[in-house]
């Protein structure tokens, strides 16, 4: 099994930054394709940004400029570091991985339960 914990959400004012974290563990093998989406109130999931293994990146229009995405994979951790934030931002903000498990010859993927971000202007 695997499992995603999310960090690093909070209360900011407009303007402000945040880091946050999603650590992988469990019965790890290899993780491809990792990725932060959000579902805002009364909104649809969509996808923030994306990272490969090999450290290429996509971004959503809204976020491109501001936020940043990156990965440890010897630590099995993305990141997304936010600035200049707006209220349109809030959201729960979850964190998605392609996993392949040890003992497996595909992958599937993760969700994480999510972590609280709130922007006030």
């Amino acid at each position: 099994q695997v499992q995603l914990v999310e960090s690093g959400g909070g209360l900011v004012q407009a303007g402000g930054s945040l880091r946050l974290s999603c650590a992988a563990s469990g019965n790890i093998f290899s993780i491809n394709i990792m990725g932060w989406y959000r579902q805002g109130p009364g909104k649809q999931r969509e996808l923030v940004a994306a990272i490969t293994s090999g450290g290429r990146t996509n971004y959503a229009d809204s976020v491109k400029g501001r936020f940043t995405i990156s990965r440890d994979n010897a630590k099995n951790t993305m990141y997304l570091q936010m600035n200049s934030l707006k209220p349109e931002d809030t959201a729960v903000y979850l964190c998605n991985a392609d996993v392949m498990s040890y003992g497996t010859n595909h992958y599937f993927q993760y969700w994480g339960q999510g972590t609280q971000v709130t922007v006030s202007s």
